[in-house]
Parts: C-alpha cells; structure tokens; sequence
C-alpha cells in the first residue's frame, strides 16, 4: 500500500507540474526584474503558430494619431497590463502604468514582390519593472519564429522600394540601451513616449468592433481617471488636412518627432529650443534664435527663420543624414520628404522676420 501511495503522489505531482506548465504556456507571462528573457516567445505576448503578432489574451493594439518617422517601417503596437491593475490617466504626459506593464512595438518592412507581405526585424518591448521601465530590444530571425534579446544594439541593410517603385537601401539601427535612454529620457527617468492622451484619442478596429482607444482601454479595465474622449486632448493627424490646420498638423510632427529630446526634461532640453504640442513662447519654439550647437548649423544663424524655411537650421538639419548633424539623432537613416515638406510649409505661413522684434515677442 505504501508502495502505491507513494505511485499516486508521485503521479499527482507531475499532473500539477504539468497543468501550471501548461498554464505557463497559455497566458502572458511578466518579468518585472532581471534576468529578462532571450526569446520574445518567452513573453508569451503573442499567439504560437497564427502569424507572428497574434496578440494572446489581454495583449490589446493601438495606434497612434501621429507616430514618430522610421524610415518609413511599419510599427505594431501592443500594450498588456496584469489582471485588475489599470493605468492612471493623465492629461498631458505619459500615463501612470502599472508594475508589469508591458508596451511592444514591432518594426516591419514590405517584401518587394510579395504585396502585402511583411518582415520584422525588430520588437522592442518597454517593460515597467519593480524599479522602473526597462527597454528590451529584441531581433527577429530570418525564419520569422521568434526574435532574441539583443541589448548592445546592432545595424542591418534592408533592400526595399519607394513609393515609386525605385529601388533603395535602408541601414537600420536596432538601438543600445543608451540610446533608448536618449530619446525616453525625462528628467534622468525611463518613460514611454507614445501612449499618451493626445496620441491614443482616436478610433482603432478593434476585433469586436471599432471603438476610441481611450473609451476601450476604460472598458476593458486598462485605464482609470480618464474623461469622456470628446473632452480629452486630441492631437493632429500630421498627413491628414481634415484633422486639424496646418499649424496643428505641424506641431503635432513635431511634437511626435522631435519633443521626445526638446522638451524641458529631455536629452535636449539644455538647448532652450522646446517643440511640445502646447509650446506658445516664440523665442522656445526656435524664433530668430541663435544655436547652441553652432558646429551642425550649416553656417546658419537662427534655428527658425518666420517665412523663411531655407533659412532654419530645424529644416537644413531635417534634411542631413549626417551623424550628429542630423535630426532627429537616431530612428532613422534616411530623409523624411513629407515631413520635411510639411513643416517647410509651416514655416513658410509664419509671420515676421527676425529683424522685428515685436514679432519674436508675439505682440
């Protein structure tokens, strides 16, 4: 009989070490401290077998009103938070996540000759550990099965055509620690960029119908404190006339483009020169004002010249693709014409010169 009990205690353990494995292989798993996994398919973010982003259970998608330019990538994005904890809204700035938190975005590009098909080369997972967030870039293989943790960055060439079917080469950066640090830096801290009220109020297609990102994250439990969407702060499509002036689209490019540094406490907030959505002062968003980096100014005097885009060093540094030149410093290799285009017109609309002193003052 003993001999038996001991069979059936035996057999007992391994049927619970086989049900929490396999609960361990059905829902997401967090990491809030290290070691971090090497494989993304650690993360359990993602469905095993139907297609590469399948997102599991509670791994919502989202979208951005205006995203930030890669070189023209596409960009998956996914947020997961624990059971029963929410994020706590916030009206401007990035919102309060949970610990456990997880934000993913994937970057892809098309496969010439192949419509419709894509290639991740990269996830990059912020993740809101025990003692901060922590970035976590991880590199897809060529089989597209998985992806590997990969923190000391790395560069690679895709080949792909434009628009107008040319051929061209991309070198794009996976980036280091250090380098996540310089764009989600504010004020020596680790914070998310994107997910922010402005950003995230719009519709998204969701699978169970098509509902504003806001109201869906309160419904499903995701966020707490947030007001109706109509009365949340909204920013601009940058490439979409009917979503606001050409001044909103504007600074809503450059807000999503350039604030992450030129924001008082980013990398590039000692610069004085400060491009967030609701900057006002004339003199902060670069007005006839004189560079601090005189080296990568093109022997250009003002940072922005009122009607006179060839004049401003923001559109002559939007144009390099020189390292330290160009701007922003990283994210991509190659020039954004639209976007270029867009705050060319910009400056163009704007009034004064700067030999008038009343309109730096914007009296």
């Amino acid at each position: 009989m003993r001999r038996y009990a001991t069979t059936f205690l035996v057999f007992m353990a391994c049927c619970i070490s086989l049900s929490c494995s396999l609960l361990k292989g059905t829902d997401v798993q967090s990491y809030v401290e290290e070691p971090f996994p090497e494989k993304l398919s650690d993360w359990r973010l993602f469905n095993a077998g139907s297609g590469p982003l399948q997102p599991n259970k509670g791994v919502i998608p989202y979208d951005l009103n205006t995203p930030l330019f890669s070189d023209h990538a596409s960009k998956h994005r996914f947020v997961w938070m624990p059971a029963g904890a929410s994020a706590v809204y916030n009206e401007d700035g990035p919102f309060e996540f949970p610990v456990g938190t997880v934000l993913s975005k994937s970057f892809a590009f098309p496969v010439d000759g192949s419509p419709g098909k894509e290639k991740l080369i990269e996830t990059r997972l912020l993740v809101r550990g025990k003692d901060g967030w922590v970035s976590l870039p991880y590199v897809w293989n060529d089989e597209q099965s998985d992806a590997k943790l990969e923190i000391a960055g790395s560069s690679t060439e895709i080949a792909r055509s434009d628009k107008n079917g040319r051929a061209m080469k991309v070198s794009y950066n996976i980036p280091n620690k250090n380098e996540c640090a310089q764009c989600h830096d504010n004020a020596k801290t680790l914070m998310p960029i994107g997910p922010k009220a402005r950003n995230l109020n719009r519709d998204y297609a969701y699978a169970d119908g098509s509902f504003n990102q806001l109201d869906y994250w309160t419904r499903i439990g995701y966020l707490k404190g947030a007001p109706s969407s109509n009365q949340a702060p909204r920013i601009a499509v940058w490439n979409d006339p009917a979503s606001g002036s050409l001044d909103a689209r504007a600074r809503a490019y450059l807000d999503n483009n350039c604030a992450h540094c030129h924001h008082p406490g980013g990398s590039a907030g000692y610069t004085g020169f400060l491009l967030t959505w609701k900057e006002r002062d004339p003199r902060k968003l670069g007005y006839c004002k004189n560079p601090n980096s005189a080296g990568f100014s093109g022997n250009l005097a003002f940072d922005l010249v009122p009607g006179k885009p060839d004049e401003s060093i923001l559109i002559y540094r939007m144009l390099s693709t020189k390292p330290k030149e160009m701007m922003p410093e990283i994210g991509r290799s190659t020039i954004h014409q639209e976007g270029i285009d867009l705050i060319r017109d910009w400056i163009s609309s704007l009034k004064g010169s700067c030999g008038d002193e009343r309109t730096i003052a914007g009296k």
